[in-house]
């Protein structure tokens, strides 16, 4: 934003009276709020429009988990009826069979949409929090996937979030899980949302999978490449809470995704400082 700087003065020495002196400064208090009030419209446009971004990138992972998923699922049902339909006039008992096999992938189908479902809209965080909500989470994880993920959240953090900052805290959380059992391979998860320092909360999910190479991945984060959109989710969602993303990982290392999250106005500018270091915090 451009700002321009005014100057007043007179070449006669007694010209700026006490009224004068008055209107200039009502002026400059004018000026002062006109500038604060464009700033805020500013901020205001900029938030709809990475609100708009983050939201068309939802619609978008959303469109991408049932073409890899349901889809691709119920195809299959669809594919494997049809054979079993011919197989009824010439072997019963395959076809049976076939019919059992296909009773247990429409079930498992089944429990993946209600998995979608409740990533969409968990009405649980609404009712009960983010604590019960990101508990949810996991014990669907493993009743759908048997992938299991161990939560720890400290309640006089969650205490001091709006509802708005915690749902996009479930959602980083449901990222950086889903990232890790879908591509990681991980056996085993764990969500920790602890404090850190005084006003500043630290969300860590850590998985012991395969690993990636941070570097590399950063680069095509840049282009937006498909295999980067796990951490462009990430990183916009991580900014929607004026927090600060941070990715360890290597090859065969596991990952490590900490999220330093502000509780105060105060807390943020400590955060956002040039000069501020962000320590690494060792999980425990």
């Amino acid at each position: 934003m451009c700002m321009e700087f005014c100057l007043f003065a007179h070449p006669d020495s007694d010209y700026f009276n006490s009224d004068r002196l008055k209107l200039l400064d009502i002026i400059g208090r004018q000026a002062v709020i006109a500038i604060q009030n464009a700033r805020l419209y500013q901020d205001l446009v900029e938030e709809k429009e990475r609100m708009v971004e983050v939201h068309e990138e939802a619609r978008k992972k959303l469109a991408r988990d049932l073409h890899d998923g349901p889809t691709q699922s119920v195809a299959a049902i669809a594919m494997r009826l049809n054979i079993t339909r011919r197989m009824l006039t010439k072997d019963v008992k395959a076809a049976t069979e076939e019919i059992v096999k296909l009773e247990e992938l429409a079930h498992r189908t089944t429990k993946e949409i209600r998995h979608m479902l409740f990533t969409l809209r968990p009405l649980i965080l609404e009712s009960q929090g983010l604590t019960a909500a990101v508990q949810s989470m996991s014990d669907k994880m493993l009743e759908t996937f048997s992938q299991k993920v161990v939560v720890s959240i400290d309640e006089r953090i969650t205490s001091q979030l709006e509802m708005g900052k915690q749902g996009v805290i479930f959602y980083i959380i449901e990222e950086a899980v889903n990232n890790a059992r879908k591509h990681a391979a991980a056996e085993a998860i764990t969500v920790r949302l602890s404090q850190m320092d005084v006003g500043i909360a630290l969300l860590e999910i850590n998985d012991n999978g395969l690993g990636f190479d941070v570097k590399a991945m950063s680069q095509s984060y840049d282009k937006r490449s498909n295999s980067s959109l796990g951490m462009v989710n990430l990183r916009e969602r991580a900014e929607l809470v004026n927090g600060l993303l941070q990715i360890d990982s290597a090859p065969g290392k596991g990952t490590k995704v900490q999220v330093y999250i502000p509780l105060s106005e105060d807390a943020a500018d400590r955060l956002h400082h040039p000069q501020h270091t962000i320590p690494r915090v060792k999980s425990k």
